[in-house]
């Protein structure tokens, strides 16, 4: 699957379970790690772990498996490697106190 169709169905999946604060950056002309950083919030440890089994599941189901998964049971942040995509369900602190967006901004 491309890179372009597998961030849609991450963000599909997403969606589904009202992820707030959908972020996609295309970050491929910044690094060779990956094309996609998806950053997402979650509302709750719970949420964000729904949110990561939902992405997971859905994409099993398209015999896509993810190359890493990190930061199961954490109350913070789960991150979620497919390679071409990688995702980031945090919660606001964490994403506030990271700010991944800003980080991989090529404008700053």
């Amino acid at each position: 699957m491309s890179p372009n169709k597998l961030k849609d169905r991450v963000l599909d999946s997403l969606g589904a379970l009202k992820a707030l604060d959908q972020v996609c950056l295309n970050v491929s002309n910044l690094t060779t790690l990956t094309d996609y950083m998806i950053i997402v919030t979650g509302t709750s440890s719970r949420h964000i772990q729904s949110l990561a089994d939902r992405v997971v599941e859905d994409l099993k189901k398209l015999d896509i498996r993810p190359l890493s998964l990190e930061g199961e049971g954490t109350q913070e942040w789960v991150l979620v490697d497919y390679g071409d995509v990688i995702v980031h369900l945090m919660s606001e602190q964490a994403r506030t106190f990271y700010d991944l967006e800003s980080l991989w901004d090529e404008d700053i």
